[in-house]
């Protein structure tokens, strides 16, 4: 099970019952959060989840609707008696521009570890899920993410049996463990069968259309983009300023053959995103105009 709360969908300033830009997801015990701006906390809060167990922040980039919520963040998490070491994972720069906005969060009672994104493609393995990052194009460098949680072969009693691997061994093999026992090695393929399908979610704000979104997109049981205008006459502001509009993003979504597109990042003067969105559906009929604290619950799909 896969929890995914879009907390902001707002871009550039906050508004009454819009803030900016963040998207967290919980999966076996893990918290990790994309982007942290103002008034993350707060969506938090009204969500009924918690920052302190929070394991990962990861940043698109660092313009301030993405990251000025980090400060309060970090100081809450200590308030709260954190001593779990925080991992921040973002473009070239996360160093300096973390140690920056700590000048008002200084003193802190858990480690912060860095990684830095170097590759314009660059995955992340952990326990259980991995986080992908791939480089997008805005007028910064920026990265999206796919957050990836993959599921192994069913376990397969006859081969295990039929191999004469000893019982005590099954269930260390059907966790992914090599085990050397009596000059013999075991390996989970010897007991599992193939791979099933597993949990993907994709988040991309801050960027022109790319193929590399499309690619990386591909396999998602969530798609979530930035929806910036909905007006047909802001497609030159955006492709000015490196953003996308509703359509642009619902073409994604399409090429891309996702079964859900959540629309976020809107533009101040977008105040009613869902006034366009007979439109956006013509393109992909799978289209949500979403709102802050908009929450799915994603599950392996049943066999």
């Amino acid at each position: 099970m896969l929890d995914v709360s879009l907390l902001g969908t707002g871009g550039m300033m906050p508004l009454p019952h819009r803030w900016l830009t963040s998207l967290m997801l919980r999966y076996n015990g893990k918290s990790i959060l994309i982007d942290c701006g103002e008034g993350t906390q707060i969506a938090l809060r009204e969500k009924g989840w918690s920052p302190k167990p929070i394991d990962i922040i990861c940043f698109t980039h660092y313009h301030a609707d993405h990251i000025s919520g980090l400060p309060g963040m970090l100081l809450t998490m200590g308030n709260a008696e954190r001593t779990e070491p925080l991992l921040l994972i973002g473009p070239k720069g996360l160093i300096r521009a973390v140690n920056a906005l700590r000048v008002i969060a200084p003193e802190l009672p858990f480690e912060i570890q860095y990684q830095e994104i170097t590759e314009a493609e660059q995955e992340f393995s952990f326990d259980g899920f991995r986080i992908k990052a791939f480089k997008v194009s805005h007028s910064v460098l920026c990265y999206g993410y796919s957050m990836m949680v993959d599921r192994g072969g069913r376990f397969d009693k006859e081969r295990a049996l039929e191999q004469q691997i000893p019982l005590k061994l099954w269930n260390r093999l059907q966790k992914g463990e090599i085990i050397e026992q009596d000059g013999r090695t075991y390996t989970p393929d010897m007991v599992l069968g193939e791979k099933r399908k597993g949990l993907k979610v994709t988040y991309c704000t801050d960027t022109r259309p790319v193929d590399t979104i499309t690619a990386n997109a591909l396999g998602s049981d969530l798609l979530i983009l930035e929806g910036m205008y909905g007006e047909p006459d802001k497609l030159v502001k955006a492709r000015e300023n490196k953003h996308m509009t509703m359509f642009e993003a619902a073409r994604i979504a399409k090429a891309a053959q996702v079964p859900e597109l959540w629309l976020t990042h809107y533009s101040p003067s977008l105040i009613r995103p869902e006034e366009y969105m007979g439109d956006v559906r013509k393109i992909f009929p799978g289209a949500v105009a979403a709102k802050d604290g908009r929450t799915v619950e994603l599950n392996f799909e049943e066999e």
